[in-house]
């Protein structure tokens, strides 16, 4: 997004907690992603070349503004303004930097201040509760009308009503003074065996115009669209890369947890669980390779091995993210994380054709400048 004349782009900034309109500014340089499971960001610089500029990008506001990207009629992101630099050069011109994550990044900000218990409550539905505590102060919804027992904390995500085909009970427990950070409990249940996918998207509703921030669960995964997007090279892909780094794959997984050693005398020694053996990797002919990761705070073998199971399944041999770079038009949609992509690949390598089925895990869009069209990078992984 530039301010060039034409620019399908608009950068809309709003209050975090009423979602006002505050300014519609120019921004260039924009760099925007977005990703399942993870918050996006975007960074661009606002131009201030006169004083009645000023006056208006100083009602940016670290931490409590909010920014869209808009194309067309479209959201295509949005998020929190939370650092921003302001900065003039040699020849006395001034811009504002801002760097904006999205709508998930406030709850990496919030931690876990009341003793919680949840147990044999579907995964989907923990998360959305885990939500409306960080939110309200309450696990349940509020009678309509009632004030929330915690001020300040609603930033207007909704949720939705996604019930998985294989519910997956939970039971977990959060106590007042671990200062467990909200995201980092949703990313913990996520990562688990059979666990979910979950991701904040923004749009427009169909009826009253009104932005919306909706909080999107997925068990295992988060899919949109009921039929898939075709590219092909030649074609709509622009460019393409298959990376494959056996560095970030293995054959067997340990979770390591925190220590069960109540008796301060004795050494402490963390509790771990293993994941099954890849063994029909290992029987083909790759050598044992053994990944391992900290979990300090779960102690119970049962959801160790769960989490070792769930990063094995995923890192098993050589880990592979395909990446293929896309011409923006009118013909792609907005929700694009989520969706199965089919791709089709003739070229001297793909001297057969490569066609293959892939669901879009993650998004970097380069907006339109210096006569480079609208273009986007998206990340893949097998369907």
């Amino acid at each position: 997004m530039t301010a060039t004349t034409g620019t399908p782009y608009r950068a809309i900034f709003c209050d975090l907690l009423s979602d006002r309109t505050i300014d519609i500014l120019p921004l260039r340089d924009v760099t925007v992603d977005d990703y399942l499971g993870k918050a996006g960001s975007l960074s661009g610089t606002v131009p201030v070349p006169d004083a009645a500029m000023a006056a208006r990008v100083r009602r940016i506001e670290e931490g409590r503004t909010a920014v869209y990207l808009q194309r067309g009629t479209d959201l295509w992101w949005g998020g929190i303004v939370w650092t921003s630099t302001l900065q003039s050069d040699d020849r006395g011109v001034l811009t504002l930097g801002i760097q904006a994550a999205t709508f998930e990044s406030y709850a990496g900000r919030r931690r876990i201040r009341q003793d919680l218990t949840f147990s044999g409550v579907e995964q989907l539905e923990l998360a959305r509760k885990l939500w409306r505590h960080l939110q309200t102060g309450t696990v349940d919804p509020l009678p309509e009308g009632a004030e929330p027992p915690v001020d300040g904390g609603d930033i207007g995500v909704t949720y939705g009503d996604e019930s998985p085909e294989h519910p997956q009970a939970r039971s977990v427990s959060y106590r007042n003074g671990d200062e467990t950070v909200y995201l980092e409990a949703l990313d913990a249940l996520a990562a688990l065996e059979n666990g979910f996918e979950h991701h904040i998207t923004v749009y427009r509703d169909p009826v009253t115009g009104a932005r919306v921030r909706r909080l999107r669960l997925g068990s295992p995964t988060i899919e949109i669209g009921t039929t898939d997007l075709v590219m092909d090279r030649p074609g709509s892909v622009l460019s393409y890369s298959f990376p494959r780094d056996a560095t970030r794959g293995g054959t067997t997984a340990r979770a390591r947890g925190g220590t069960d050693n109540t008796n301060q005398a004795e050494e402490s020694r963390p509790v771990y669980a293993d994941a099954d053996e890849a063994t029909a990797q290992i029987q083909a002919g790759y050598p044992r390779i053994d990944l391992s990761s900290d979990h300090n705070e779960t102690t119970s073998t049962t959801v160790l091995k769960s989490l070792a199971t769930a990063e094995l399944a995923q890192a098993t041999g050589a880990v592979v993210i395909p990446e293929i770079s896309i011409r923006l038009d009118d013909l792609v949609p907005p929700a694009l994380l989520g969706r199965t992509v089919r791709l089709r690949i003739a070229d001297e390598w793909w001297t057969e054709g490569l066609d293959a089925r892939y669901r879009i895990i993650g998004v970097k869009v380069s907006p339109a400048q210096r006569g480079r069209p609208d273009t986007a990078e998206l990340y893949l992984e097998e369907a």
